[in-house]
């Protein structure tokens, strides 16, 4: 007699071909490149000329961060992927490009400017030997001025040609001019970019956006877009996401909730509240949200439903919160964590 297999077990089954299709789908990001900086130092003294600690050098490293880890992580998840964006003629710069080229990511994408400063977050961690080190100060290196219309257009153009050939396209909107709705809606004139899904992360101007497919926003953010206080009140958290998804025309959206898990919302479902992957104390939440939206795109570039895509994107969250620092998800990771822990259904 054939065992007709539990819903949970479709599901898995789903979910793994659903990865094991990444390698045949291409995404193309339009995003903000940054470069996350880590100084690692060891606690030496107390200075005398202020009361603060002395820290012994003993590392940096510069790594893919902002709309450059969305790149990093689908990357390693073994989607085809085709950076749009714009980075200085600087230290920064070169290595964000030498990390692409190093995993055989196209950069051609990618403008030069000598006259913009590459986005750089430098993070000056501090520990004692042997010990966990602690991030005590941060500091943010941006350009003054909004990139002109000039690179703008060559942005757009760039985005617009590579959206030929791609399944999806992801913009991750930091804030500093490389992802507005302004070079967007400039890559879609003249596409069939309404045939690809179009997923947006936008740190504070979510709602300016429009023809867009899904959002990925974190609670947080969708507090700031529409000036409510969402805390524990389920009922408040399903408004907030039904009025982003009328007033956006989204097909679907996903609103992360740290330790609580995230929220789907797709057509007229019910709004799927899907709990934390793995353990709610994170070990360092640092470009989660990057993570969330490579695997949400990825998975919808692959066919998958939303409901799909969410489970995902929360399994990648769950992985990556765990490793400290700016990191990523390999296709691999995600297979084993499916196959271990099958989405309650």
């Amino acid at each position: 007699m054939t065992r007709v297999p539990k819903e949970a077990d479709r599901l898995r089954d789903r979910l793994q071909k659903i990865v094991a299709a990444f390698p045949r789908v291409t995404v193309t990001v339009l995003g903000d490149m940054v470069a996350d900086e880590f100084i690692f130092g060891e606690i030496s003294r107390v200075s005398r000329e202020a009361p603060v600690l002395i820290l012994r050098h003993r590392e940096r490293t510069i790594v893919p961060g902002g709309g450059a880890n969305a790149v990093n992580n689908l990357a390693d998840l073994g989607v085809n992927v085709l950076p749009v964006g714009i980075v200085g003629n600087d230290d920064a710069g070169r290595l964000l490009l030498r990390a692409f080229r190093h995993k055989h990511i196209p950069v051609t994408g990618i403008l030069k400017d000598k006259n913009y400063p590459t986005v750089t977050k430098t993070r000056i961690l501090a520990g004692m030997p042997h010990t966990w080190r602690q991030q005590v100060v941060r500091v943010d290196r941006e350009p003054e001025a909004p990139l002109d219309r000039y690179r703008a257009r060559e942005l757009a153009f760039a985005a617009r040609e590579y959206l030929r050939a791609s399944d999806a396209l992801l913009v991750s909107d930091y804030g500093y001019g490389a992802a507005t709705p302004q070079i967007l809606n400039a890559a879609r004139a003249k596409t069939q970019a309404d045939s690809v899904p179009i997923v947006l992360d936008s740190r504070h101007r979510m709602l300016e956006f429009s023809g867009v497919t899904a959002a990925t926003p974190n609670e947080a953010e969708v507090e700031e877009a529409l000036g409510v206080k969402i805390g524990q009140d389920w009922e408040t958290l399903c408004a907030a996401g039904e009025a982003i998804v009328s007033r956006m025309k989204l097909e679907s959206l996903v609103i992360t909730r740290g330790r609580d898990g995230m929220v789907a919302f797709s057509g007229k479902h019910k709004p799927l509240n899907i709990p934390v992957f793995g353990s709610d104390q994170a070990t360092d939440v640092t470009g989660a949200g990057d993570t969330v939206i490579a695997t949400y795109t990825a998975a919808l570039a692959a066919g998958a439903t939303a409901e799909e895509a969410a489970h995902l994107a929360n399994y990648a969250g769950g992985i990556v919160v765990m490793k400290r620092g700016t990191a990523t998800v390999s296709q691999q990771e995600l297979l084993d964590v499916i196959e271990q822990a099958p989405p309650a259904k």
